[in-house]
């Protein structure tokens, strides 16, 4: 189950959008809390591969390993998040072309996390409706991603 979906029209060809998505070195272009990404030992955007993701929020600093779920070019691209030995979430970007050179993407994101750290939560991080934090970074994300494929 999806915890939150956004989506957003962009008047850009699938293909292209795909490949911004699957960057994910470029991720903090786009994010409110991911600052960075690489990938783990010279991977790339295809199943399994692996990537690590630094975020902040406020004074906070934190890392967690990605790893690739889907990746269909020009259609889905998703990924499971980590923290040392606890599952996070699940991202995802599908991407539907529409008229023309255009498509509408939608990023999802699924709360993997176990009750404890739901607990914790609200006291480590400051956020307290986790889902409703995510889509109004998610908006932002998509905006910035429409932005950068429309340029």
């Amino acid at each position: 189950m999806t915890d939150v979906l956004v989506s957003a029209e962009i008047a850009a060809d699938p293909k292209v959008v795909y490949d911004l998505v699957s960057d994910v070195t470029r991720m903090g272009e786009w994010s409110l809390e991911t600052t960075s990404c690489r990938w783990v030992d010279g991977g790339g955007p295809a199943i399994g591969a692996r990537f690590r993701g630094t975020n902040k929020r406020h004074l906070a600093r934190w890392t967690t390993t990605c790893t690739v779920t889907a990746a269909d070019p020009g259609r889905r691209f998703a990924f499971d998040v980590t923290w040392g030995p606890w599952a996070i979430s699940e991202w995802s970007y599908d991407i539907k072309p529409i008229d023309g050179a255009a498509c509408r993407v939608t990023e999802g994101w699924s709360d993997k996390r176990v009750t404890a750290l739901r607990v914790a939560s609200p006291l480590v991080m400051g956020i307290v409706d986790r889902a409703a934090h995510n889509r109004t970074s998610m908006q932002a994300t998509l905006a910035a991603l429409k932005a950068a494929a429309e340029a």
